[in-house]
């Protein structure tokens, strides 16, 4: 019993490493540029508060990209995205695309309009194309499969997992500023 509870859980964390491993292949492109990471989210809402709490993580490990946490308003942060003027743009938010809780994906802006819901309401295209508007920069979302989104509920395992796993990644693309 105890050889076929340790045969799953490496194979579970095999899985998981292979996870990490495709996310970080698809982020290596930013590596070196300027890059901003904006985070969305309403902590008060379990999964919601993806973003957030990776832009705190990233934070605390002192990344070399910019970051900003928007929390539930990130429209009122388009100027100082714009002032900032970097190269890509990565918006880290709780997104509904009808996958496994704790799945992350890459999105560019019009993926979204067809492939996924955003917990938020201000449309993920029209905020893109108001910050386009003035500044020509590469837009992408990192979107994470809420569980769930319920006001005063805590962050579900599945996603607390893929915030670990995407933030990591993210301190292995952007290391701490020397």
């Amino acid at each position: 019993m105890r050889a076929k509870h340790s045969a799953l859980k490496n194979a579970a964390y095999v899985k998981f490493r292979a996870m990490d491993k495709q996310l970080f292949v698809q982020l290596r492109k930013f590596r070196g540029s300027k890059t901003l990471i904006l985070g969305i989210g309403n902590i008060l809402k379990g999964d919601d508060g993806a973003g957030p709490l990776v832009c705190e993580q990233l934070k605390c490990a002192k990344v070399s990209a910019e970051l900003i946490d928007a929390g539930t308003v990130p429209e009122n942060y388009i100027q100082p995205i714009i002032k900032k003027a970097s190269k890509n743009l990565l918006v880290i938010d709780a997104i509904d695309f009808y996958a496994s809780p704790g799945t992350i994906r890459i999105f560019r802006p019009e993926q979204l309009n067809s492939h996924a819901i955003s917990t938020h309401a201000l449309s993920p295209r029209l905020f893109v194309d108001m910050v386009c508007h003035d500044i020509k920069l590469d837009v992408y979302f990192i979107g994470i499969q809420p569980a769930q989104i319920q006001l005063g509920q805590p962050v579900s395992a599945q996603v607390n997992r893929a915030i670990q796993q995407l933030s990591q990644a993210l301190v292995e693309i952007f290391p701490p500023k020397q």
